[in-house]
């Protein structure tokens, strides 16, 4: 997976529930899950995604995902965030 998109995204979040919440405010552009996270963990990210309509990309793990975002450690889910002047109402 390339991930020159996420690592140079101005605005991202990083986090199973912060990406959740900016996909239920129409914020979210691109959601990234990771292929070995807690599916049960991230089914209310999945679910959000499918209602609004955005399109999910599974990250091959946590790690290389944790990575991307420029962080330490693992993470389940990100974000790309929209441009606050292209928010979708």
């Amino acid at each position: 997976m390339n991930d020159e998109r996420l690592k140079s995204a101005k605005h991202r979040t990083v986090g199973v529930k912060q990406t959740t919440k900016a996909v239920q405010k129409g914020l979210a552009e691109l959601v990234y899950v990771a292929k070995d996270a807690e599916r049960s963990i991230v089914a209310p990210l999945l679910e959000a995604c499918r209602q609004q309509g955005v399109q999910v990309l599974e990250a091959e793990s946590m790690a290389w995902l944790g990575k991307a975002c420029g962080i330490d450690v693992g993470a389940s889910a990100a974000a790309i965030l929209r441009q606050p002047w292209t928010r979708e109402a």
